[in-house]
């Protein structure tokens, strides 16, 4: 990993333990003092220059859009750059992220000492390894973390609009409410037209540069596509295989760039690397979902593309209720809302039982507690249903693809997060983006030819039936191996049936061919790899159930 647009960071905050500071910074990426004070220490792996200095005052911030000045209180750094930073002001230390919590930020508290990491490895020399059962809990029913939880009890992270602050020789956790929760979104009746003219304004940032809009078949990035065209702009599209074994997107992208007269490419993938990818991106993610093996050999050419990934992050929450289900929009008491979010959000049932039946009663009730915890702040919210979806699938498991693979090593956009155009689109009613009934009006708006073209959010059948790289004879020989560390490691986590399957060898896994199966054989595989790779520093593996 290389850190070209953004910097890794690490430091300590509070009554800091000089060797231990030693000891963190060792374990990571080289790096060198950015702040060095009494009750603060801020190291960066490049130069990182403070926004605001004046007399014993600071201001940080290391993503990749940051203020030019002071502004009055954290949160609107957070809420309108979308980056974690560290402020000052001679009385008090904060530590805050972003308003979403794009981009991480690692703790272990120390006594009266706040040690935190862009990483999650580094601040392992700190801690005792040891595993957090309820976050892989919701990494294998959800696919990611829930909250603070990481695959280890001793490491937390700070989630989005938090902050920590030492003041008065006392550590703090700090929770702002953003501007989309201050203030609920009332309806304003933003026509498409209007969402489409928000999103050229946005473009504005990118003037002059060279972008790469990845174009698949669905609705976000044909419309991220059509206005970076219209805008004329240096734009390229790249197309590649979501390994769900159809390629349909790979054919109607070529539609959408070909209506659009965008040069396009397809990025190719081999099966036979599938295991290597699938490891790469579970270690570089590290752990924190089992999504992503697929997007390894694109990102890795964006890394020399030269272009910003412009990604459509948050459009399909934001625009057309994506997740959000029926039940969700009919449901009459909080419970019944929450509880049909966490369904849209949670893997279905496999084809015969993966977990013990003790394991997945336990593994239910803490996720539904977790997920409550999460989302509790945006209960009885106007837009409640789209923002479940945004503050936890979306920044937790789906913009790892951007954050942690394309970056830190090149530039990405998300437009649809810029605080003018979210708002906007937030305050569209839900009602309004049912069943993507407004979405296809914003696309008629800003390009009614391409909007016409066929899209993997209509057509349900694929065009064609092709191999999937994760079921391959490869990907077989790989995942068999790490069920077997599941299965002899921790064999009350798995069912009787899926231990018979394991003992029948890696083709017995040819009958795992479902959407549900696959992803339930993804999760398992992921902790089979983490169970593996530390497995001379796990000490105690007892389980809950």
């Amino acid at each position: 990993m290389q850190f070209n647009v953004r910097p890794y960071v690490c430091g300590a905050l509070g009554r800091i333990d000089d060797a231990t500071l030693g000891k963190l910074m060792a374990a990571g990426p080289k790096v060198t003092p950015a702040l060095q004070s009494a009750e603060a220490a801020l190291f960066s792996s490049a130069p990182l220059p403070p926004y605001h200095r004046a007399g014993h005052a600071y201001a940080f911030a290391w993503g990749e859009r940051g203020p030019r000045a002071a502004e009055e209180e954290w949160i609107a750094v957070a809420e309108t750059y979308e980056t974690p930073g560290l402020i000052g002001d001679g009385r008090k230390v904060t530590l805050h992220t972003g308003a979403l919590g794009l981009v991480d930020v690692y703790y272990v508290r120390l006594g009266e000492a706040v040690y935190f990491s862009s990483l999650i490895q580094p601040l392992l020399s700190l801690v005792p390894v040891a595993i957090d059962w309820s976050a892989w809990a919701s990494i294998l029913q959800v696919t990611f973390p829930l909250g603070e939880a990481t695959p280890y009890t001793g490491v937390r992270r700070l989630p989005g609009a938090g902050a920590l602050v030492f003041e008065h020789g006392r550590l703090a956790t700090e929770r702002r409410l953003p501007r989309w929760l201050r203030t609920e979104p009332y309806e304003k009746w933003v026509s498409p037209q209007e969402i489409v003219e928000l999103l050229h304004r946005v473009y504005d940032d990118y003037e002059g540069r060279r972008l790469l809009v990845p174009v698949s078949g669905g609705y976000d990035s044909r419309l991220l596509a059509s206005v970076a065209r219209a805008r004329g702009f240096d734009v390229e599209s790249w197309t590649t295989s979501p390994d769900d074994g159809t390629d349909t997107d790979i054919a109607f992208a070529r539609s959408i760039t070909r209506e659009l007269g965008i040069p396009h490419r397809v990025i190719t993938q081999d099966a036979a690397d599938y295991p290597a990818d699938a490891m790469e991106v579970a270690r570089r993610l590290e752990y924190l979902t089992p999504h992503h093996a697929w997007y390894a050999p694109f990102a890795k050419e964006v890394h020399g593309a030269g272009r910003i990934l412009v990604d459509g992050l948050a459009g399909g929450p934001l625009l057309k209720n994506f997740m959000v289900s029926g039940a969700a929009l009919e449901a009459r008491t909080q419970a019944e809302r929450s509880a049909a979010v966490l369904g849209s959000l949670s893997l279905g049932q496999p084809s015969q039982p993966f977990l013990s039946k003790a394991a997945a009663q336990w593994m239910e009730e803490t996720v539904r507690e977790q997920f409550e915890a999460a989302t509790s702040m945006l209960h009885g919210h106007r837009a409640e249903l789209p923002l479940s979806v945004l503050h936890t699938r979306t920044v937790r498991g789906i913009a790892r693809s951007a954050v942690n693979l394309v970056g830190p090593e090149a530039s990405f956009a998300a437009p649809f997060i810029h605080p003018d155009f979210f708002d906007a689109a937030l305050s569209v009613g839900v009602a309004r983006k049912d069943k993507g009934r407004f979405y296809r009006e914003v696309l008629h708006a800003a390009n009614p030819r391409v909007a016409a073209l066929p899209s993997t959010n209509v057509i349900k059948q694929p065009l064609q039936r092709v191999p999937l790289r994760s079921t391959a004879a490869p990907a077989r020989n790989y995942a068999h191996g790490m069920l077997e560390t599941v299965a002899s490691r921790v064999p009350g986590l798995l069912s009787d049936e899926l231990h018979e399957v394991v003992a029948g060898g890696p083709d017995a896994l040819t009958r795992f061919n479902g959407w549900n199966d696959r992803f339930w054989v993804r999760g398992l595989v992921l902790f089979g790899l983490w169970l593996s790779d530390f497995e001379n520093d796990l000490s105690d593996l007892a389980t809950p159930f």
